[in-house]
C-alpha cells in the first residue's frame, strides 16, 4: 500500500504540479494532480496527510486538497492491510511527470535536492487483535481519528478543486 505526494517538474515561469495518488492491494491508478497557487521553491510549505480508517486526506498549508474515502463496502480497496513505512526520494519521471514527458530533466542542474523542516510523523500500530489507537497512552484527542472541515475549510477544498485541479482519475 502507499500514498503519494509527487512534485512533478515544470519550465520556469509555469505553475508546479503536485500529483497525488493512493496504491491498495497492489492497485493505484487513483491520481488527482494540482497545479500550485505558489511557488513551493520560494520558501517552506506544509503538505500533510491524514490517514484513518475512515478517509485519507491530503493537505497543503492546511488546506485540504483531496479527500480519498474509505469505499471498501463498493468494492474500492483502502490501505489498510499491509505494513506502510514513510520514505522520501528524488527520482526521474521525465519520461512522463512534465507535461506528458515533453520536457526532459536538465541535468546541467544536478544536484538535485529537497530539504525537510519539522517533520512529524503520528502514528499507531493496527492489527487484527488490538489498536494502539485504541489506547489513551497513544493519543488522548485522537483528533485525527474523525477529522472534518469546517465551512471555511469545505470552501477551500471547492475552491481548490476547481480552479487548481488539473486531472482527475474519476472523470
Amino acid at each position: 500500500d502507499e500514498i503519494d505526494f509527487e512534485f512533478l517538474g515544470n519550465l520556469s515561469g509555469q505553475p508546479y504540479t503536485v500529483h497525488t495518488n493512493v496504491f491498495a492491494q497492489g492497485k493505484g491508478g487513483k491520481e488527482q494532480q494540482f497545479h500550485l497557487w505558489f511557488n513551493p521553491t520560494s520558501s517552506f510549505h506544509t503538505y500533510s496527510i491524514v490517514w484513518n480508517s475512515q478517509r485519507i486526506i491530503f493537505l497543503v498549508d492546511n488546506i485540504l486538497i483531496r479527500v480519498f474515502n474509505n469505499d471498501e463496502r463498493m468494492g474500492v480497496p483502502f490501505p489498510k492491510s499491509q505494513p506502510m513505512r514513510i520514505y522520501s526520494s528524488l527520482w526521474n519521471a521525465d519520461d512522463w511527470a512534465t507535461q506528458g514527458g515533453r520536457v526532459k530533466a536538465d541535468w546541467t542542474q544536478a544536484p538535485f535536492t529537497a530539504s525537510y523542516r519539522n517533520f512529524n510523523a503520528k502514528g499507531c500500530i493496527n492489527s487484527s487483535s488490538a489498536s494502539s489507537c485504541a489506547s489513551n497512552s497513544f493519543d488522548t484527542k485522537a483528533e485525527w481519528q474523525n477529522q472534518g472541515l469546517n465551512a471555511k475549510g469545505r470552501n477551500r477544498f471547492r475552491w481548490v478543486q476547481q480552479k487548481y485541479m488539473i486531472y482527475n482519475y474519476c472523470t
